[in-house]
């Protein structure tokens, strides 16, 4: 059996943050550029390399040797030669865009429709879904799916803005697509002076929070229709096909189906296309927002999630414990969250150690893995 050390790559978005990923990784902060994102995977934006006798290796080469072994039979039959889905640490030092992703079924039509038409909007890059989770490694804020719209309502009814009364008889009737329709095809030249007047009324921090970022924003209203969760670590939330969220700020782990299929509805200086946007939202009410974890192992939590593209692990080991057992048995990328860890067996024979900050990868064919030492390992698999 065999684990390879593994390097991810960072993305320098505008959000990030200057501290977290370089504290994480032991590295001198703040740093000069932001850093946003940490890639673990085989996504071809930005592959990670894999340590193979000593020389780098780019992941999705080393999967396309061997594809059957690499990832294992189901799982290279049901997806192809590729691994299903990208796992990373995020960094958010401002807020990001509002976004939703299509179902695979929705991307795929759309993406064949896209590409037979030159002359469409280049919405989607690729024909794949984009469900995400994210579990939190420090506090974090979000926002997640629709709330009661008659509670939205009687919030904008408190800002005393009668050019909002359209959109708060449109909440009031439940009418969330007539809502968000409204909001995000507001004209032009009124968007500023509507946020204004939502940031004077002075009764919506979140409002006047997202506006110092993006004045004059629609979204900034539309963020008001969603709910504003405040994760601690440990704690999760999980965005399917059409859900509406944010992420505002803080860290945490997100894993997702590997695309790059983003619709955006605000919050952004990039184009939002709010007919297709439409297209891909679910309008309904998402009561509890806060995804569960489910305990499997002294140790070892999972976030259930009903997809076969990825499930995510927690493990947690002390000296006080033997060697905990990894609950899975596919193609694996872990990253450590705290202390010093041993996981599984290098190709020369000796565990691979792993420190704060730092990633592995293990083939289907590593088989069964255990984890000892002392800290906290995130690992992401495809579910048996």
């Amino acid at each position: 059996m065999s684990v390879y050390p593994l390097t991810g790559v960072i993305r320098p978005y505008a959000w990030g943050s200057h501290t977290v990923i370089a504290d994480l990784q032991g590295r001198p902060s703040p740093t000069e550029a932001p850093e946003a994102e940490l890639w673990l995977g085989a996504h071809p934006g930005d592959p990670s390399t894999v340590t193979v006798d000593g020389a780098g290796v780019s992941l999705p080469t080393l999967i396309a040797d061997n594809p059957k072994a690499q990832l294992g039979e189901q799982v290279a039959a049901d997806f192809g030669p590729r691994l299903p889905f990208l796992l990373k640490i995020l960094a958010a030092g401002a807020p990001l865009s509002l976004q939703a992703h299509p179902s695979l079924e929705y991307a795929r039509e759309a993406f064949a429709r896209q590409e037979a038409d030159p002359s469409r909007p280049k919405n989607y890059t690729d024909a794949n879904h984009k469900p995400e989770m994210l579990v939190a490694i420090t506090p974090f804020e979000a926002l997640c799916g629709f709330r009661d719209p008659h509670a939205a309502a009687g919030d904008l009814e408190a800002f005393g803005i009668a050019a909002l009364q359209p959109v708060i008889q449109a909440l009031r009737d439940g009418d969330l697509a007539t809502a968000v329709q409204t909001l995000l095809s507001w004209p032009a030249d009124d968007r500023q002076p509507l946020v204004e007047a939502v940031v004077a009324a002075g009764t919506s921090e979140l409002a006047t929070s997202l506006a110092r970022f993006y004045p004059g924003d629609p979204g900034v209203l539309v963020a008001l229709l969603l709910n504003h969760v405040r994760l601690q670590p440990g704690e999760a939330i999980w965005m399917p096909a059409g859900n509406l969220h944010a992420y505002l700020h803080g860290a945490g782990v997100e894993l997702m189906a590997a695309s790059d299929n983003v619709l955006r509805g605000g919050l952004t200086p990039k184009r939002v296309d709010v007919p297709e946007l439409l297209e891909v939202l679910r309008f309904e009410v998402l009561d509890d927002p806060i995804l569960h974890p489910t305990e499997v192992a002294p140790g070892v939590l999972t976030w259930p999630v009903p997809i076969p593209d990825f499930v995510l692990y927690r493990v947690e080991v002390d000296a006080t414990r033997p060697p905990t057992e990894v609950p899975a048995e596919g193609p694996r990328i872990m990253v450590a969250t705290a202390g010093d860890l041993f996981i599984g067996e290098s190709v020369d024979g000796t565990p691979i150690e792993l420190t704060r900050g730092n990633a592995a990868y293990a083939p289907a064919d590593a088989g069964k893995l255990k984890i000892a030492g002392t800290g906290q390992v995130f690992i992401a698999t495809v579910p048996a």
